[in-house]
């Protein structure tokens, strides 16, 4: 049954964010084969309604149904965001071929609703995406008007807990402002008990969130490396593991300082962080780093990152600024790029590892004058010298031999 102020028949084309209620808001009014859905089609044509792989079968079958619809004159309900614009101007234009009034219905919910539903959906929407689609529809709500349509509907629904468009009623991980430093615990040391290794990493979870660390990050190294503990102690998967610490009651983030990219291909960190990043509800991070460690790549049979040219190409399947090189007779070593991965032990190393390499290759006074600089900067057998000096040093022993390099 069509609300009273809806003409019938008619092209209704709804617009809203995700968990507005456009759906729930069709169902009340309309006779189901009125209801054109786009999740609806995604499940008949892909894996489930957010299977988002198969949107273009799906929008290629609604439009085809939209337009059968029309030319018989039958009303119809377009059940999508309805925030493209150009799509929007497609839907008035079938509507005047047919001689059929075209509606515009937008949600108009509060952004604290909407976020509450998307909550509670068992995949929901990136937060960052949702609060985009809100600014859009608060542009639509003042620029519908001088987009032709015959009528237009706004559908209210406040809250209590209602908030402005553009404020996050929750922290954004990622990207919120802070008005206090945050800090994450680095668990680096497993001197768990043999009988309870996931008791004793729930409890040191569950102890950071209380006393107030913002998250919690794992080491990601194959062997125990020696600043630390020695080889044989135990050190686990950091994903997996992070995996399980998802699950408890906390709201730490969780992530790794720095996973090197010679661990894993860039499509595979990809799919290992956003599965993390979907079952903490958004709390995951991931910092990335070259791989410093010469042992665990050779124990384990991967490339590790000698020279210039294989640090800039791995810097460019993961997007990273690429190293610049140098003339002869030049010194240019770039300062450090603002990539996610930045500790004690490993600040920017795409930039680094390459300044280094290009101090070992070139015979060049400038180059020379550096390096004498960074050695008198930080002795690498001191304690106080920091990994990015040490790893400095260590990368110019690699002209003249590989087997000498020791961090």
């Amino acid at each position: 049954m069509t609300d009273a102020r809806l003409p019938d028949p008619a092209m209704v084309v709804l617009a809203g964010a995700a968990g507005s209620g456009k759906s729930s808001w069709a169902g009340e009014r309309f006779r189901t084969a009125e209801v054109v859905s786009s999740d609806a089609l995604r499940a008949a044509v892909g894996s489930g309604p957010a299977d988002l792989d198969a949107s273009a079968e799906a929008f290629a079958l609604l439009d085809q149904i939209v337009a059968a619809r029309s030319k018989r004159s039958l009303t119809t309900v377009i059940d999508t965001l309805g925030l493209d614009q150009e799509r929007r101007a497609s839907y008035r234009r079938l509507a005047r071929e047919a001689g059929l009034p075209a509606v515009l219905v937008i949600m108009n919910t509060a952004a604290a609703v909407c976020r509450e539903r998307n909550r509670e959906r068992d995949r929901p929407v990136p937060a960052p995406v949702l609060t985009d689609q809100l600014r859009k529809i608060k542009r639509l709500l003042d620029a519908a008007h001088d987009e032709g349509w015959d009528q237009i509907l706004i559908a209210e629904e406040h809250s209590a807990a209602d908030a402005p468009i553009d404020v996050q009623p929750t922290p954004d991980h990622d990207h919120g402002p802070s008005t206090r430093p945050r800090v994450v615990l680095q668990v680096s040391r497993f001197p768990w008990p043999e009988e309870d290794p996931a008791g004793w990493l729930r409890d040191l979870a569950l102890t950071a969130d209380e006393i107030g660390f913002d998250g919690l990050a794992l080491m990601d190294h194959l062997i125990q490396i020696p600043q630390v503990d020695r080889a044989w102690e135990p050190i686990p998967e950091p994903w997996i593991t992070l995996g399980m610490l998802a699950g408890l009651d906390t709201n730490l983030r969780l992530g790794t300082l720095v996973s090197p990219v010679t661990f894993r291909e860039p499509g595979i960190i990809a799919k290992t962080v956003a599965t993390l990043d979907v079952l903490s509800n958004g709390r995951a991070f991931c910092g990335l780093g070259a791989g410093w460690w010469l042992r665990e790549h050779q124990a384990y049979g991967l490339d590790f990152l000698i020279n210039f040219r294989s640090v800039s190409r791995r810097s460019e399947r993961y997007g990273l600024p690429a190293p610049r090189p140098t003339t002869a007779g030049t010194c240019n070593c770039p300062k450090p790029p603002a990539i996610p991965a930045q500790s004690a032990t490993c600040r920017s190393l795409s930039a680094v590892r390459a300044s280094a390499v290009r101090c070992a290759s070139s015979p060049s006074r400038p180059m020379a004058a550096t390096c004498r600089r960074t050695r008198r900067c930080c002795d690498p057998r001191s304690t106080s010298c920091t990994g990015t000096a040490r790893l400095w040093i260590a990368t110019r022993r690699t002209s003249r031999s590989l087997s000498s390099i020791c961090l």
